[in-house]
């Protein structure tokens, strides 16, 4: 057994980092697709910690919830604070209160700049992010947590990093944000196939546990080139065909496709897990740097 970090590097580990493309990306797109009108630096930077800590506070939540329920105990992947014995309960909690703070904190300062109306956005995502996992009937685990990723990691992130900047939905960026909803569904899609011998016995019925081993990695695979094909023709359509740069991310996503199809399991997975976010991460930058050109 692998010896788990200590002090600052426990809690980085436990905040999950590769997961840390599905709050970087919404921002940076969003925020690409509406410069060439306006572009106010530090809305960019608020719009940016918001995601980051409503992302490792979700992960913080998951891990807590998960870990007082048992359904941890015997987890494949990143380490598990809780689950783990890495961390106390109360510990991790409170990191998730930290968390969830700094987003409320800095998304108040966003929306007295902007309109008190993001205060219910920031609210919502915070429920959600909680009863993922948390509470007595926990969504993710009747199978819904990517409507979740898909809603608040890619619509709501990518629209919304693009309204802060213009303080109207911008058209390009509502397209784009599901081709970075679907990245980010992705990768819960392909952690939750690598769990899901784990999380049936756990009774942690999530949608690769509902529809089995089979439909999950043909999901994962429309998922995945899907993104790239509504990425594109976004730009298309919208008359900025550098942003096809995005097209970055494609060889990555082979590689990680091709894993999932030749039926890799367990650990085997972390590694297409490490290469969604790669692609996930590579199709964003491309994308973002192309509509700034």
């Amino acid at each position: 057994m692998t010896t788990p970090p200590t002090g600052v590097a426990l809690w980085v580990a436990g905040a999950r980092p590769k997961t840390l493309p599905a709050a970087v990306v919404p921002v940076a797109v969003g925020t690409a697709a509406v410069a060439d009108d306006t572009f106010i630096l530090w809305r960019a930077l608020a719009a940016m910690i918001v995601a980051l800590a409503l992302q490792v506070a979700t992960n913080y939540a998951n891990d807590y919830s998960d870990g007082i329920r048992g359904t941890d105990d015997d987890r494949v992947g990143p380490l598990r604070l809780v689950g783990s014995g890495a961390a106390s309960p109360g510990a991790v909690k409170r990191a998730v209160i930290a968390s969830f703070a700094v987003a409320g904190v800095v998304g108040l300062v966003l929306s007295l700049a902007v309109t008190p109306w993001l205060l219910v956005v920031g609210l919502c995502s915070i429920l959600a992010g909680w009863f993922y996992t948390g509470g007595s009937n926990p969504y993710g685990y009747l199978g819904l947590g990517e409507v979740f990723v898909f809603v608040f990691f890619g619509l709501v992130a990518t629209v919304g990093s693009a309204f802060v900047q213009v303080e109207r939905i911008d058209g390009l960026a509502a397209l784009l944000s599901v081709s970075v909803g679907i990245f980010a569904t992705a990768l819960l899609v392909i952690n939750n196939l690598r769990d899901r011998v784990g999380d049936a016995a756990a009774g942690k019925r999530t949608l690769a546990v509902r529809i089995g081993d089979g439909a999950t990695r043909s999901l994962y695979t429309v998922m995945m080139v899907g993104a790239f094909v509504v990425l594109a023709a976004a730009v298309v359509v919208h008359d900025r065909p550098w942003g096809l740069l995005g097209l970055i991310g494609v060889p990555p996503m082979l590689m990680a496709v091709r894993t999932v199809q030749s039926g890799a399991e367990g650990r085997s997975l972390i590694a297409v897990l490490e290469a969604t976010g790669r692609t996930q991460l590579l199709a964003g930058i491309g994308l973002s740097v192309g509509l700034l050109l």
